[in-house]
């Protein structure tokens, strides 16, 4: 798998501290209640997290590098890093190490089967989910690409103390997690052949399904907000210039 060397540094907004700005000879300010007090500090605190950190864009006229990336398929092994690979086991094994181990804690879970039409094998952006497991496979054992990265969701308390790690910066998702955005150097793309679905450890990013195929059905296991509320997305072509193609 060809590896990447296309790092950007992001750039970290800096912001100024809500303050009042004395003037020659002021009036006597007025009386303020206790609940006014209550909404300039909350008004003061929101400006200071809309201010943080936020993804670098690339410069305006920069070429979008075009990254090809060639399929590894998936085994237990190979996509230990990213979550598991699950085949098929005799009837009446008992639950082990083998099995998906779940995390659908954080709401309800949702079982059902989605159809994707028209995923041809490139991507340019890449998602993740901070609060469940995901698991994926497809109808009839067909065959289906995921591109993946490992994930870099960031301890809250840690990310209050300091608004980057190393020289990355730390980010805060609509959905109110931290996490350090994807490298795209670190990118991988993984082909599951056969009867057999991926499970994504919770906060993995994941680009796909992608597949040959003009539709393909796929069962998938979350829960039942995770698309409306639980959506992390990365933009590589927008942030990075970067754009991947698959091949295989």
């Amino acid at each position: 798998m060809q590896t990447l060397g296309l790092g950007h540094g992001c750039i970290l907004l800096h912001v100024s501290h809500c303050r009042r700005t004395a003037s020659p000879s002021p009036p006597a300010p007025p009386s303020v209640s206790r609940n006014a007090r209550t909404r300039r500090l909350k008004t003061c605190t929101a400006a200071v997290r809309a201010g943080a950190a936020q993804p670098a864009q690339m410069e305006r006229g920069q070429e979008v590098k075009v990254v090809k990336l060639r399929a590894v398929e998936a085994t237990p092994e190979s996509f230990a890093s990213f979550g598991q690979v699950i085949a098929a086991s005799p009837d009446g094994d008992e639950f082990g190490p083998h099995d998906a181990q779940l995390d659908l804690s954080r709401g309800i879970p949702r079982f059902y089967i989605m159809r994707l039409e028209n995923r041809p094998l490139k991507f340019s952006s890449i998602t993740h989910h901070a609060s469940v497991t995901q698991c994926l496979g497809s109808i009839g054992g067909q065959d289906w690409y995921l591109g993946v990265a490992k994930p870099s969701i960031v301890d809250d308390g840690a990310s209050e103390q300091s608004g980057q790690e190393g020289s990355k910066p730390v980010l805060r998702s609509s959905a109110g997690h931290y996490y350090l955005p994807p490298d795209p150097a670190e990118v991988c793309v993984f082909r599951v052949s056969g009867p057999k679905f991926l499970k994504l450890n919770r906060g993995t990013w994941h680009a796909g399904p992608l597949f040959k195929a003009d539709a393909v059905d796929f069962y998938n296991l979350e829960l039942s907000n995770t698309n409306v509320v639980d959506h992390t997305t990365h933009y590589f072509k927008k942030h990075d210039g970067v754009t991947f193609v698959i091949e295989d």
